[in-house]
């Protein structure tokens, strides 16, 4: 059987990307396939684009990796931007918004948010009534697995029998009407939506370690077979990763330390 590990949200953060392939190494795993969001809100994206690049099998788009490249983030001298250069900028923008394969005879298809678009939320834990993304939530899961235009798909395609997602940056797996859904969470910046943010909850270093997940199958093969989703969650120095914050002169990164620390927006 192949070894699949889907990671996502490396957000910039080398300590933690670090440690995570380091246990995918150890594991033997055969892929490697990366849901997007490469960049932004860590101390070190040039180095995290460059070894996703050279890591990962798959790479795709995600919702914080698209300004990156464009022309405002360029005339607004954006931190990340000028950080990571005009070739991995470029790299960014040929990104595809989506990948599909069969294991052991079940279509996956793989995306960073949505069939709809890069920023969308579907979340099964935790309402978005009282956020900004009150209208792009997802009310109903089995949208996941409808053929879009923006994913290159139409009504004569198949439909995906398992969606793996990122972007919300809390780790779950669930079946829905014979369909499986999993996110594999957050490398570089978990978050639970639930957690208050008190640096006081010695409970929060269960959320704040980097999250991956393994899929266990017969890599593009259209025979039914054995299947299986292992949610791994790996310990990392959050210190070394928030002092490389605290030696740069990113705008807002207060907020992206508290993330660290609380594995909490509510900040």
């Amino acid at each position: 059987m192949d070894k699949i590990a889907i990671i996502s949200d490396i957000h910039g953060n080398k300590t933690a990307l670090d440690a995570v392939l380091d246990d995918i190494s150890k594991r033997k795993i055969n892929k490697i396939i990366c849901l997007g969001d490469l960049a932004t809100k860590g101390a070190n994206p040039d180095y995290t684009i460059d070894l996703i690049k050279e890591k990962c099998d798959v790479v795709l788009m995600g919702n914080c990796d698209e300004p990156i490249f464009s022309k405002r983030a360029i005339e607004m001298k954006y931190w990340v931007r000028e950080k990571i250069g005009d070739e991995r900028a470029k790299y960014l923008s040929t990104l595809p918004v989506s990948y599909e394969t069969y294991v052991s005879g079940y279509l996956i298809r793989f995306f960073h948010s949505s069939p709809f678009g890069l920023d969308y939320v579907c979340n099964p834990a935790f309402s978005n009534k009282d956020t900004n993304y009150l209208n792009k939530e997802i009310a109903d899961p089995l949208d996941l697995f409808k053929n879009t235009e923006f994913i290159g798909k139409t009504d004569k395609d198949p439909i995906p029998d398992i969606i793996g997602y990122g972007h919300l940056h809390t780790q779950n797996i669930y079946r829905i009407g014979n369909k499986t859904i999993f996110n594999p969470g957050s490398v570089g910046l978990p978050s639970e939506m639930r957690n208050l943010g008190d640096l006081n909850d010695k409970t929060n270093k269960f959320s704040t370690v980097a999250s991956y997940t393994i899929i266990e199958g017969d890599y593009n093969s259209k025979e039914l077979g054995a299947i299986s989703f292992n949610s791994v969650r790996i310990p990392y120095d959050i210190s070394k990763e928030i002092e490389y914050l605290n030696n740069t002169d990113m705008p807002g990164k207060e907020k992206n330390i508290f993330i660290l620390k609380t594995a909490s927006i509510n900040c």
